[in-house]
């Protein structure tokens, strides 16, 4: 496959990924704003979601201060910010016109579907009026697009590319949102933390991180007991019946390069091999004594250097 096909198919399944995790984090976000706390304590949550997507500077040089509608603004509709749903749903249209041959009729009319009826959402109010709906639509087109890629696209290439991206991407967004959000509820928590009357707030808080995963379900069949934030991290982490966990996403990436490898990618794939390694014979509780946040700083690091190797074995190079 020319490296040029395999770069628009691994970022537009990226930009994807990225749009639907955004809608994800600005979800959860939102809802616990709705908990009962103080205004600095609200805007620390908005501030620490910017700043775990390296945002911050670009916000701080726009807005003269930090409010909530800034914040979704900036994260929705900001096409000068490339992360922005707007921007990445636009940016995954692009890459999926340049290769439109390449594309199954049925996924590339699910890209342009979304990019015109996100014009079209943006415009009629949806956002200001129910963010959550809007959020809610973001994801559902990402589902759609992956779920019409698994229906109707040929297991070659192509979708290899297209898997890699949507995984490599989601294991740096699942990563972030579990970093922005244990950084909020304060760091080195006791892994038998539980829920007494006194913390019923605790449980509204981590159930709407498991529901901007999609997993509040998923950990009551695990688990089947009190949420609490050790088991919330495993679930999220070190799970590899878990769809959105780093240790499946890597599970993902790893069998995906497999299918793709070429004579210079070997030293690539053992790289993330190592990375799935070292994820799948962890333990919590180590984690947690390391320390979560600088686990996954050291994780995204890890993350980026294995995207730059993908893009360098068999992509588009990247400039300098």
């Amino acid at each position: 496959m020319l490296s040029r096909t395999a770069d628009h198919l691994f970022w537009m399944a990226r930009y994807t990924e990225r749009a639907e995790n955004t809608a994800r984090m600005l979800d959860v976000t939102t809802q616990t704003a709705l908990m009962p706390q103080s205004g600095n304590a609200e805007k620390q949550g908005w501030r620490a979601m910017l700043g775990i997507s390296e945002l911050q500077p670009a916000f701080d040089a726009k807005y003269d201060q930090l409010t909530q509608r800034d914040v979704i603004d900036f994260m929705v509709r900001d096409r000068s910010n490339p992360s922005s749903i707007a921007s990445c749903l636009t940016q995954a249209r692009e890459n999926a016109r340049a290769v439109r041959g390449t594309l199954t009729t049925e996924l590339w009319e699910t890209h342009n579907a979304t990019f015109l009826e996100l014009e079209s959402r943006l415009k009629d109010g949806m956002l200001e009026q129910d963010p959550g709906g809007f959020f809610e639509w973001v994801k559902y087109r990402s589902h759609l697009s992956r779920g019409v890629t698994i229906g109707t696209t040929l297991r070659d290439e192509s979708f290899y590319f297209i898997r890699i991206g949507t995984f490599l991407e989601r294991t740096d967004n699942t990563a972030r949102l579990l970093d922005v959000k244990f950084h909020d509820a304060g760091q080195n928590m006791p892994s038998d933390q539980g829920l007494g009357e006194e913390t019923r707030l605790d449980f509204y808080f981590w159930a709407a991180i498991l529901r901007s995963v999609s997993a509040f379900e998923i950990y009551r069949k695990v688990y089947r007991d009190a949420i609490t934030p050790a088991r919330v991290a495993e679930l999220l982490m070190l799970r590899a019946d878990m769809p959105r966990s780093l240790v499946h996403c890597m599970n993902e990436v790893l069998a995906n390069l497999r299918h793709v490898r070429n004579e210079v990618s070997a030293d690539t794939e053992r790289y993330a091999g190592k990375l799935h390694a070292e994820l799948q014979f962890a333990r919590i509780e180590d984690i947690l004594d390391e320390g979560l946040h600088a686990y996954l700083t050291k994780l995204l690091e890890c993350v980026f250097e294995l995207g730059q190797r993908v893009s360098r074995d068999f992509l588009v190079p990247l400039a300098a």
